[in-house]
């Protein structure tokens, strides 16, 4: 069923809590990357250019204990709003009390009021993550229209997220709208090579979407460190690197499968030179595919009409170990192969390497992609109202 978006509300004179992701890196209480904050500029104009007074919630980071509390601020953030909205942004440090309360209530036309980090409210009882019905009431007691636009969030069962829409009308922002175009219009292409590419660290949380993707995808290229918990299932001595130990049946049933369409690394960048898979000793990590695997990864790749990449090819924080992740990526922008970057480490390797405009889509999600690839379904989007159909 298609959502309600910001687009469909009358938003003149009216209170609109939007629900962004501005969870941004900071070291010291100074943002070092605001591409997050940037991605959540278009709803905030948008609701402000119809008159509307805008009410932002946001979480940022980990708050499991009162210390976490400081570094985890989003303060600065309202700083870098201001700046980017061209006005004064309004900030509560408090995450509910009537001070908030008569804040929001004073709100005027075109005004922004950014309230306080919604997991201060994890301390002591996780009523933000355990979604509590008397934090979601309140804070739909500021408003009159709800919009989720932090696509970042959609997967997590949270009072700002979930609880919210219980109370208020609805819609989707326009990124969240934006991804979910995007993922669909790859997902739904009948054009074949298609083909996906997995990689990071570990199997543990890809287990669904490699069941879903390797159903759906003509080849499912498995690379970075998650690829040693196949080649172990396989009977190759994987020497020191990161395996899953409790998932090596789960990977031999796959390869038993679908060994017609799953294609494994052949050597690797250890600390002591490249070495073929059939090569390791006890003590050798591999940190990145070898050459061999480019070579392998690009001739399967050859011809692809859609890809869905999630998951670095190696430890490509290191130069030493970027080269596997950064080729990958050259050859599917060379050949110009419609791509979807899945979010988290995959979203920061292709900033990181240079590719920030070469892809189809790059996603602002990590975990909510990955969720969506799964099974088409994220819970932050099914509490949305449907978009009411016209006769």
């Amino acid at each position: 069923m298609v959502k309600r978006t910001i687009k469909d509300f009358d938003l003149e004179g009216k209170k609109v809590i939007i629900r962004c992701d501005l969870n941004v890196p900071m070291e010291d209480n100074i943002i070092t990357d605001d591409t997050r904050i940037v991605a959540s500029l278009r709803t905030i104009k948008y609701a402000l250019r119809n008159n509307a007074k805008v009410i932002l919630l946001s979480h940022l980071g980990k708050i499991k204990k009162e210390e976490d509390k400081a570094k985890n601020s989003l303060y600065p953030v309202s700083i870098k709003l201001s700046e980017y909205l061209n006005k004064d942004v309004l900030f509560s440090p408090e995450t509910h009390g009537q001070k908030l309360t008569t804040m929001a209530k004073n709100l005027e036309k075109g005004q922004v009021l950014l309230i306080e980090n919604t997991r201060y409210e994890d301390i002591p009882d996780k009523k933000e993550s355990n979604c509590d019905d008397n934090l979601s009431k309140y804070w739909a007691s500021l408003g009159e229209i709800f919009i989720n636009d932090a696509y970042g969030s959609c997967h997590r069962n949270h009072a700002s997220v979930t609880g919210i829409p219980k109370y208020l009308p609805s819609g989707i922002g326009f990124l969240v709208e934006k991804e979910l175009q995007k993922i669909d219009n790859i997902l739904d292409s009948k054009t074949h090579p298609f083909v996906a590419v997995l990689g990071g660290k570990k199997v543990d949380d890809k287990i669904t979407l490699i069941e879903s993707l390797v159903q759906q995808s003509d080849k499912l290229i498995i690379g970075g460190a998650m690829s040693f918990t196949f080649l172990k299932a396989k009977g190759y001595n994987t020497g020191n690197s990161i395996i899953s130990t409790e998932h090596l049946d789960f990977a031999k049933n796959m390869l038993d499968k679908y060994s017609n369409k799953i294609v494994l690394p052949i050597d690797f960048i250890t600390e002591t030179g490249v070495k073929d898979t059939e090569e390791f000793s006890s003590d050798d990590i591999g940190y990145d595919i070898g050459p061999k695997t480019i070579k392998l990864f690009e001739k399967e790749l050859e011809g692809a009409k859609r890809v869905i990449l999630n998951g670095p090819m190696g430890l490509f924080e290191d130069k030493r170990y970027s080269k596997g992740t950064s080729r990958i990526f050259k050859y599917l922008d060379k050949n110009k192969i419609k791509t979807v970057i899945g979010g988290g480490d995959s979203a920061f390797a292709v900033n990181s390497l240079g590719f920030a405009d070469s892809f189809y889509h790059v996603s602002t999600g990590g975990g909510a992609t990955m969720k969506y690839l799964e099974n088409r379904s994220l819970v932050g989007i099914e509490a949305i109202e449907d978009k009411k159909e016209v006769n």
